[in-house]
């Protein structure tokens, strides 16, 4: 079978590296006696999000993506949809995208909130005649009420959040990618979004997912991959990768355990392994 039937994206060898602006001020001595620095230190040092990134992502698959801030998942998400070029490697993309990887992307703050949604499902390849026809759905879909023919500079972040979902779903994307801002979304509007979920899987329709609310990807997710330094450090079954993830979390530093296990514990989601080890007493064998 064709890659390109097989796979809904696939990526190679793929880098990405930034220039992190430098705050030292350039001295004329040094500009004279080594003026081959000069373009270097202008353009900063190199920060590397993404090093040697291989990944097949199988049509119909909802993968999940961890991994602590700054590991490189917001990246490499970009890197996908074409938002971030890769500064070396290949990308490939086989389907219709929507894309939800930054809160109010695509929107204006001063157009309504119907303006807006039917602006962006012709950015997103509607017709205008198929865009007017959802937009009754897409709008009740949406539970913003009399709020869709005010500004949107008057929205909460969470609405901003259900428009952007209601669109993206609505326009029956091939490949649905999104960066953790499900999160802001109340608990009801969560559920109802991951509900959608079962039904776009249902169509064969693809799902990159980032979050940190692991017992989503556990319900969810058919695959995990844990992304570490800008490299896929583990991938595979959500339940295998997820485990390994929290008890490596759970044994780093002192002050990121501290808050990680807050975390886990406002969750109901600590490991047994760890709650044992918590509550062993003192001078007890581990």
């Amino acid at each position: 079978m064709p890659s390109e039937q097989r796979y809904a994206i696939r990526l190679k060898d793929v880098s990405k590296r930034y220039f992190l602006n430098r705050t030292t001020p350039l001295h004329l001595q040094d500009m004279i006696m080594k003026p081959w620095t000069i373009r270097s230190r202008l353009a900063g040092e190199a920060f590397w999000a993404l090093q040697d990134v291989s990944l097949d992502v199988p049509r119909g698959e909802i993968l999940g993506v961890i991994g602590v801030n700054g590991s490189g998942k917001s990246t490499l998400l970009r890197t996908m949809v074409g938002l971030s070029p890769p500064t070396s490697g290949t990308v490939s993309i086989h389907g219709r995208y929507a894309a939800l990887l930054e809160l109010g992307a695509g929107f204006h703050p001063s157009v309504t909130g119907r303006e807006n949604a039917y602006v962006n499902a012709l950015f997103m390849g509607l017709s205008k005649k198929r865009a007017r026809e959802l937009m009754p759905k897409i709008l009740e879909f949406s539970g913003l009420g009399k709020f869709i023919d005010q500004p949107m500079r008057t929205y909460s972040t969470g609405m901003y959040v259900r428009l952007g979902f209601a669109v993206a779903v609505h326009v029956k994307p091939e490949i649905l990618v999104i960066d953790e801002i499900l999160a802001v979304g109340d608990a009801d509007f969560q559920q109802k979004c991951f509900d959608h979920f079962a039904e776009l899987k249902q169509q064969s329709a693809t799902i990159i997912l980032v979050t940190h609310n692991v017992g989503t990807l556990r319900e969810f997710a058919d695959r995990v991959i844990l992304m570490e330094a800008g490299q896929i450090a583990d991938d595979g079954d959500p339940d295998a990768v997820i485990d390994k993830y929290m008890m490596n979390r759970l044994t780093a530093s002192d002050a990121t355990q501290r808050v990680f296990r807050r975390s886990l514990e406002a969750q109901g989601l600590l490991p047994e392994e760890a709650t044992a080890e918590k509550a062993a007493p003192d001078g007890v064998e581990r």
